[in-house]
């Protein structure tokens, strides 16, 4: 149960989500056209007639548009309709060349679903939940008008007119921006693992209508509005907290919420009215004439199902039991399909480069992953995509570390210079001499006179100050320039000091 709650001047007010996300769907070509959806091209260089809506133009559907649709469904456990159908939804806007679009409102394709958001207490998730997914319906995108291109006119843009979208419809289970943050960001990263969207909100290619309202905790729904088109998961979760606390101002002011579309601003971080909220009966749905009924085979249904990739939670628990990772190293290994990639990757080379089962070397994998390169790339403002050490390199060095050959804190030093060079970290080690001493003869002689140097130390140890361990293994790696093999120096000084 979410403690998320405003504070009014009257009492506690409680906030009530739920989100219209907008996915393009993975595909070569638009829903009813052949016409390219590339980002990025020349205004009005991919549209065809259809997309034009030029007289005697009749839609042909996309397959991949529908298998990729059904995949997604299937990802969060949602009822899949064999049968569903397209309609009209009609208005009029400059950049709807139909004068309608065409929808799934009365037999969407997808059913009922959900999917889970965990526990996080930091961003204020006491526990787990479960937040339903009303929806999945399909249809096409209208285009984009231009209003920076003339001092006086607005240009039209038709690239993305007739783009296939997949509108997930969820349940108003959210009382929180965390939460409504967690639900957006684990709905993105099984979109990306199904790869029926890239997920790119920056690019438009996912993007969320925001739908809030407040209410005395426990009391009737409230009357909700609609931020359109936010494209981000921290913008979602700012417009949510201007919004939530708009409406209290509002009603504690004696006035009353109206239902409207408005416009999220990322500059001020606030919300303004753009127009009245239409109701579906306002639109004059009806059965798209030009389309048939859409029905889905056993045979088509089964090869959705088998081509789905393990999924967020499933690789997670995996992770967990086979591999024995911690429940963090695990959630954060999992989050983006780009991360769990480029673990398993370099899981694969680290294990054949040690001669070992990959679940031996799993948690120094993970480990590295996280905690080193991770924090490096973060001070060079890089992503792991654009990581100047790739995966091959990375198993190379946590194979020295494996082996012996260099030290954790060597292997730190190694770090840095292949990130600035691109070496290997075998010739770096050969050509800046690190290699880790392991000569017990060398280290000896070394703790001898360590020891002999500090011997009311060794007189307090004797004495049950075994802190001071610590103080004699440091002693001796700083005397060896770091590059004794720490394994050995603990045995010698264990037999040394008694």
């Amino acid at each position: 149960m979410s403690t998320y709650r405003i504070q009014g001047a009257t009492g506690d007010w409680e906030v009530v989500i739920g989100l219209e996300v907008h996915a393009q769907v993975t595909s070569n070509s638009k829903l009813f056209s052949g016409s390219a959806t590339a980002f990025g091209a020349e205004p009005n260089s991919q549209v065809s007639l259809i997309d034009a809506a030029m007289p005697g133009m009749l839609p042909v559907l996309n397959g991949e548009c529908i298998r990729q649709a059904v995949r997604t469904g299937m990802a969060i456990d949602a009822q899949i309709n064999k049968w569903s159908r397209f309609d009209r939804k009609n208005y009029f806007y400059a950049d709807l060349p139909q004068g309608y679009q065409i929808s799934q409102l009365y037999h969407p394709i997808v059913g009922e679903g959900s999917l889970t958001i965990e526990a996080d207490e930091k961003a204020g998730i006491p526990e787990a939940k479960v937040i339903g997914v009303e929806r999945i319906h399909v249809e096409q995108d209208a285009g984009k008008l231009m209003h920076d291109q003339h001092p006086t006119m607005s240009y039209v843009d038709l690239n993305r007119s007739g783009v296939a979208l997949m509108e997930i419809v969820s349940r108003p289970d959210m009382n929180s921006p965390a939460e409504a943050g967690a639900y957006l960001s684990k709905l993105r990263t099984i979109l990306r693992y199904v790869g029926s969207c890239d997920g790119n909100m920056d690019q438009g290619s996912m993007r969320a209508d925001v739908n809030v309202s407040v209410r005395r905790p426990g009391d009737e729904l409230g009357t909700r509005t609609e931020t359109k088109n936010v494209n981000s998961v921290r913008f979602v979760m700012q417009a949510i907290e201007h919004e939530a606390n708009r409406q209290v101002d509002v009603i504690e002011g004696g006035g009353k919420i109206v239902q409207e579309t408005r416009l999220f601003d990322p500059n001020t971080g606030s919300t303004r009215s753009m127009r009245s909220k239409e109701d579906a009966h306002d639109y004059r749905y009806f059965p798209d004439p030009d389309l048939l009924p859409l029905v889905l085979e056993d045979a088509f249904l089964e090869n959705c199902r088998a081509s789905l990739p393990e999924l967020p939670d499933a690789k997670r628990a995996r992770y967990e039991g086979e591999l024995g990772l911690s429940a963090y190293n695990a959630a954060v290994l999992t989050a983006d399909v780009d991360t769990f990639r480029w673990f398993e990757a370099l899981l694969a080379e680290t294990a054949l480069a040690q001669g070992k089962q990959p679940a031996e070397v799993a948690k120094q994998a993970a480990n590295w992953l996280i905690s080193e390169l991770f924090g490096a790339l973060n001070k060079l403002g890089k992503s792991l995509d654009e990581s100047p050490v790739s995966h091959e390199q990375a198993a190379e060095l946590l194979a020295l570390v494996g082996k012996g050959t260099i030290s954790g804190s060597i292997a730190k030093q190694v770090l840095e210079i292949m990130l600035e060079t691109g070496e290997g970290a075998t010739a770096i080690v050969e050509r800046e001499g690190l290699k880790q001493e392991s000569d017990t003869g060398a280290i000896e002689a070394k703790v001898d006179e360590i020891l002999a140097a500090n011997s009311d130390k060794v007189e307090q140890y004797r004495g049950g100050k075994v802190a001071l361990f610590g103080f004699f293994v440091g002693q001796t790696m700083k005397a060896m320039q770091g590059k004794a093999n720490p394994g050995v120096i603990n045995e010698i000084l264990k037999s040394k000091l008694g």
